[in-house]
This record gives C-alpha cells, sequence and structure tokens, in this order.
C-alpha cells in the first residue's frame, strides 16, 4: 500500500527513533534516523524523504529551524511529534511549514494512521475529479498538484494544496470550520481548530495580492471561510 515511502524520523532520543524505525519498517516503509536537525536536514537533500517526523527541541538545529529549510527542498509532509501541547508551539511549527502536529506521548495507531492519510493526500489523483480547474486568476493543476496565479506557479505544501482545492471547487461558498478541517485533516483534527487560521494565513500570503486584506480567501467570522475567484480590488 506505502510502495515503499520512504520516511526520515529525527529524534535526538535514541529510544524515540529506535521504536519508530522498528514499527515503521514492519509497517513496510523505508527508514532512516537522525539525531539533529543539521544532519536530517543533509539527509533529506540526497536521500528526498516522502515524509518527515521530527521532533521540535534537538541540538544543532531545532525542529522548527528543520521545517523551514526543508520546505526549500521539499514539498513532502512534515509531522511534528513534540512534548510541547502550548498552543503557541504547534503555530510556530505549522507556520514553519509542518503540516501536521502530534504531542507525546502519542498512540501508535494514530501516528500511523496520521503518517498514511499524508502521504495518500500528497500523492497526485489518478482517478476521479483530476482535470485542471481553471477559475479567475487562478489555475490548478490538480494531478501535478500545482497552482498558478496569472500564469506564475505558486508552490505550495501538500495542506495548502488540499486546502485551497477543496475551496476552489466550492467556490462562492462559505465553508464552515469543522467541515473544512475533515476535509483537509481528516476526522482526528477536531482538536486542532488552530490548523486553519495558520494555513489561511500562508495561503494568503502566497496567493493573495495583498494578503493583510485578502480578496479572494475571505473569512467568514466565526463561521468559516470563502473562496472569491472573481474578487477585485
Amino acid at each position: 500500500m506505502n510502495e515503499r515511502a520512504r520516511i526520515l524520523v529525527v529524534d535526538d532520543d535514541s529510544q524515540i527513533t529506535r521504536v519508530l524505525t522498528t514499527v515503521l519498517a514492519s509497517q513496510g516503509y523505508s527508514v532512516r534516523a537522525a539525531a539533529d536537525g543539521v544532519t536530517a536536514h543533509t539527509m533529506a537533500a540526497e536521500w528526498k524523504p516522502d515524509l518527515v517526523l521530527t521532533d521540535l527541541g534537538m541540538p544543532r538545529m531545532n525542529g522548527v529551524e528543520l521545517c523551514r529549510r526543508f520546505r526549500i527542498l521539499s514539498s513532502a509532509p512534515v509531522i511534528v511529534l513534540s512534548v510541547k501541547d502550548a498552543e503557541h508551539a504547534k503555530v510556530e511549527a505549522l507556520d514553519a511549514g509542518a503540516d501536521d502536529y502530534i504531542t507525546k506521548p502519542f498512540a501508535t495507531d494514530e501516528l500511523l494512521a496520521r503518517i498514511r492519510a499524508a502521504l495518500r493526500r500528497a500523492r497526485p489523483d489518478d482517478e476521479g475529479d483530476a482535470k485542471p480547474l481553471d477559475i479567475g486568476d487562478f489555475r490548478i493543476d490538480v494531478l501535478a498538484r500545482r497552482v498558478y496565479v496569472g500564469g506564475r506557479c505558486v508552490r505550495l505544501t501538500p495542506k495548502e494544496f488540499d486546502l485551497f482545492l477543496y475551496l476552489a471547487r466550492r467556490p462562492n461558498r462559505v465553508i464552515e470550520h469543522r467541515r473544512l478541517l475533515e476535509a483537509v485533516w481528516g476526522d482526528m483534527a477536531d482538536d486542532h481548530p488552530e490548523y486553519l487560521r495558520v494555513f489561511m494565513g500562508q495561503l494568503r500570503k502566497k496567493l493573495e495580492p495583498n494578503p493583510s486584506a485578502p480578496r479572494h480567501l475571505a473569512t467568514e467570522p466565526w463561521v468559516g471561510y470563502r473562496f472569491n475567484p472573481s474578487a477585485r480590488g
């Protein structure tokens, strides 16, 4: 099922990396481990993992900085595993490029489910509604998972792409917070409402002419978000 997907595990706790490597290998994944951010970054550049699992607090380069630098290399999913449960820690990691955040200790079944979901969503669609979508100034190449604004290609992370595609397929409609969370992150996302705020902010920075006064990605206070493809300033 996973087609030997490559997973890079990054944690300075050797016991955690040993356990995760064993569990993931037993599921058929190809796994490598790094004990710090610098080593992980070098390894990612050479090995090109399909997904990264990383801690936050590590020597030489922490997980947040690793997320930022990895995003220059790749749009592959990044899942943060951390003992830090504070919202500001989650927001900082997500804003740096992480796609998901799991607090330690965690259930192995939950982690595996999130890995499967992240890898599945990161793969191009090979069936169903995979035709390119042209709407307003936007063109979405569903198979290549690329977004063009006025002919310019804008690089999005897997979760940013999923969120924008879901909104773009439902233009001029208010999509409720819960519905967006379930569509993009699955049933386990109910406990993370901050995800939407962070990722909508990222999309506005990348897709809006003026992110501080968004024309296309509008907020409906207390309800959800609306994509307005033909909005003009």
